[in-house]
């Protein structure tokens, strides 16, 4: 079976995608898969057929899993290319995929997760893991994530979508200070912030609406942060995440090297975690979202609050579905292939 990783992109969540996507790359090589690595953006050039279908192998590649605190900008990626275009899919890439039987899609942040990949491979009859357009791009919008939530019984924290942000200049909120700031649509804490008073807003506005115009912002809820994975419908241990300076941003996610630690909390009581699984999967009914993803919580003696879904959850050595996965056995190779042959049995897909 062939398939293809995408991997890259350009959103500014550009250089975890490449580290999760070599990873995934390389679990799916030593698991029997002919897999080809792509950049979204870059592409390749100046390639014929031949070469197209050299690209996929079954052995492994060095490749390095480091990720930049870099903030990538649309700026600093449009200068990656040579020829000063920039569409988001780069030269022969939709060939290659037209190769595969199916791909993988190792994307991150608004282009990948968005639906926009989603749909122009749905366009062309090309499989693909992962949800599908609608639900990727209901999933990305927080805002509209958060009122499906609440429509159908969801606890979330309170918010307020503010659409054109940056021309804001006295927001009222219906909730007391902090708050937490981020963009409408993004990911991996790209552009958050949590304020405490009316000045801290305005300013977490202006630096938030970089990475989308509409900007979200919600009631700070004080409380212990878990993750839970879903896979082929089967929700995994829940995965505490500890911060022992500052909050879960960007660096403390993927940069290696920070205080931040995760466990398998042992005095979550069972009747707490049941309901975490049953939120975690009811969630992803909700916003239409198949094959796997992740659910983002808090907790407090209000009980669970779902933060958000993540339609395509980050692979990288210190992220959380791959710890979800060893918590419940499973090896980060196997997680790989579960998600492949989930979607192929969704998908009904059949190879000689």
């Amino acid at each position: 079976m062939k398939i293809v990783v995408l991997a890259g992109g350009r959103s500014t969540e550009r250089n975890v995608s490449l580290s999760s996507s070599a990873k995934v790359a390389n679990a799916l090589r030593r698991k029997g898969y002919e897999v080809a690595l792509v950049d979204l953006f870059l592409g390749l050039e100046d390639a014929n057929e031949a070469q197209l279908a050299n690209l996929f192998t079954s052995e492994e590649q060095e490749v390095d899993l480091n990720i930049s605190d870099e903030i990538m900008t649309d700026d600093r990626i449009n200068a990656l290319r040579t020829d000063g275009t920039t569409q988001l899919f780069g030269p022969n890439v939709m060939k290659i995929a037209g190769l595969a039987d199916l791909v993988y899609i190792g994307l991150h942040g608004g282009d990948g997760e968005g639906g926009k990949v989603q749909a122009a491979l749905d366009l062309n009859n090309i499989p693909y893991t992962g949800s599908g357009m609608l639900a990727s791009a209901i999933a990305m919008d927080k805002n509209v994530s958060k009122q499906l939530m609440l429509f159908n019984g969801i606890q979330t924290a309170r918010f307020m979508n503010l659409p054109h942000a940056s021309l804001q200049t006295n927001v009222s909120l219906p909730f007391n200070f902090p708050a937490v700031v981020k963009p409408a649509n993004g990911g991996s804490s790209v552009g958050m912030y949590i304020v405490h008073d009316q000045a801290e807003l305005h300013t977490a506005l202006k630096e938030s609406a970089k990475f989308d115009s509409d900007v979200l912002v919600e009631e700070y809820i004080d409380g212990r942060e878990f993750s839970m994975g879903v896979v082929d419908g089967e929700a995994m241990p829940a995965i505490e995440i500890i911060v022992t300076d500052g909050w879960y941003d960007f660096e403390h996610k993927f940069v290696s090297g920070n205080t931040t630690k995760f466990q398998t909390p042992p005095d979550i009581p069972d009747d707490v975690h049941d309901e975490m699984k049953r939120l975690a999967k009811k969630t992803m009914d909700v916003l239409g979202m198949t094959n796997y993803g992740r659910i983002d919580f808090l907790w407090n003696k209000n009980g669970l609050y779902v933060i958000e879904a993540n339609t395509l959850p980050g692979m990288t050595p210190l992220s959380l579905l791959p710890q979800e996965a060893e918590a419940a056995g499973i090896a980060y190779d196997d997680l790989c292939d579960m998600i492949v042959q989930s979607q192929v049995k969704l998908l009904g897909l059949t190879f000689e």
